[in-house]
């Protein structure tokens, strides 16, 4: 009851001081919409990309080509080629492969034009990806062999340019040359690190040579035999691989080769980085709302000298001075600590609608987080302040004017 009463006090003192609390609150609610904002985005980009990672099968890795680091940048050296995939092919855990490349371009039918992914692949692309094609077909070995000029469209590439028309016969051009349409993708969303309804694929030869001029690939995707032989197909990728490029022992690879596993284990470490970063950068909000809370306190415990001389000579302790301002400092932190959580949910609300591709998401364990650091922030920055008020003599503080 008694720590109702203080509690009461407190709240009424803050009160008769509306427009000095708010602005004592003013930091508390920008760091703790700081902390609420960043790690809501982050949390979202995060399940994003696991999303996209998952969308990988379980049984697939990747190899690319590796990246060095010369004079202060980090840069890729070109190094896969076609013959690398039927290198791989050869290990006895590997049960397909899809070399690629890849490029951004202009698609026209028409009047009609639409920038898409270009990407130049093999028959396998789409048993390995378990990617369908739902009008026509996908293209062919022979297709590959004969670099022709055939193409499959992505499920939004072919709704932009072709509308409920069926498109599978007509012709597109890109960069120039005309392809014929032979198939129509299922609607799909991502495959790994692609938007594949944007992407428009066509035979690994045609884009090497015809459409690119390229004579290294993007990147392969390999199929292991099953999930369980997965780190056994690695090794033996790997061998293949430096066998492929005259890689001598002690030499450094030239490719790169990742599993789903290990590009979430990268993004993991990638994220905590981050965060470690914007709670930083957050926590200075904080420490700045921090001392406005203790400044405001101060000047409240020179303001009301007199009235704590008075609690004391009417028989108030020591203690219940420094929990009455220990309360107020709380009370100060805690609404900030709210208000500032509505805020950043707010804002990342309306930045998820304005960008319409950023994905934000709130877990609660960050909300509670916020709060505490709020709470706590309040309670250190009062503990000063309240030590001040409770060591005032009390005849002294009667004299006060």
């Amino acid at each position: 009851m008694f720590f109702f009463k203080i509690c009461m006090m407190a709240l009424q003192s803050l009160w008769s001081n509306l427009l000095r609390t708010l602005l004592a609150t003013l930091g508390v609610i920008i760091g703790v919409s700081a902390v609420v904002s960043a790690m809501s985005i982050l949390e979202g980009m995060n399940r994003e990309l696991l999303k996209r990672f998952e969308s990988m099968g379980a049984d697939q890795l990747v190899v690319t080509n590796a990246s060095s680091r010369r004079h202060g940048r980090r840069s890729v050296t070109p190094s896969l080629e076609a013959e690398d995939a039927d290198a791989l092919l050869e290990c006895g855990l590997v049960k397909a492969v899809a070399p690629e490349v890849q490029s951004q371009a202009q698609i026209k039918y028409f009047s009609k034009n639409k920038a898409a992914t270009v990407l130049g692949t093999t028959a396998s692309y789409a048993d390995i990806n378990n990617y369908q094609t739902v009008d026509g077909r996908f293209i062919t070995n022979d297709d590959v062999r004969a670099a022709k000029k055939v193409c499959v469209l992505g499920h939004k590439v072919a709704a932009e340019l072709f509308g409920q028309t069926p498109a599978v016969g007509f012709r597109v051009k890109i960069k120039g040359l005309g392809f014929t349409v032979v198939g129509v993708m299922e609607k799909k969303g991502v495959l790994g690190f692609r938007e594949v309804d944007n992407q428009v694929i066509i035979p690994l030869a045609t884009a090497m040579k015809r459409v690119f001029g390229l004579r290294k690939l993007t990147m392969i995707t390999v199929q292991a035999r099953g999930q369980r032989d997965l780190e056994q197909a690695v090794l033996q990728a790997g061998r293949a691989m430096r066998g492929a490029h005259g890689i001598r022992a002690g030499q450094e690879d030239d490719f790169s080769i990742f599993t789903q596993e290990q590009i979430k284990a990268e993004l993991g470490n990638i994220t905590k980085i981050v965060t470690l970063v914007l709670i930083s950068i957050a926590g200075i909000s904080l420490v700045v709302g921090g001392i406005g809370i203790m400044n405001i306190m101060l000047v409240s415990v020179t303001e009301r000298t007199r009235e704590i001389g008075v609690r004391m000579a009417v028989g108030a302790r020591r203690w219940d001075i420094l929990k009455q301002f220990l309360i107020e400092a709380s009370i100060i932190s805690v609404m900030g600590g709210v208000l500032g959580v509505l805020l950043g949910l707010v804002f990342t609300d309306l930045l998820e609608q304005w960008t319409r591709v950023l994905k934000t998401h709130t877990a609660p364990a960050v909300i509670w987080y916020a709060l505490i650091m709020a709470t706590s922030v309040g309670v250190v920055s009062g503990i000063y302040p309240a030590l001040r008020a409770s060591r005032l003599d009390p005849v002294e503080a009667l004299r006060y004017e």
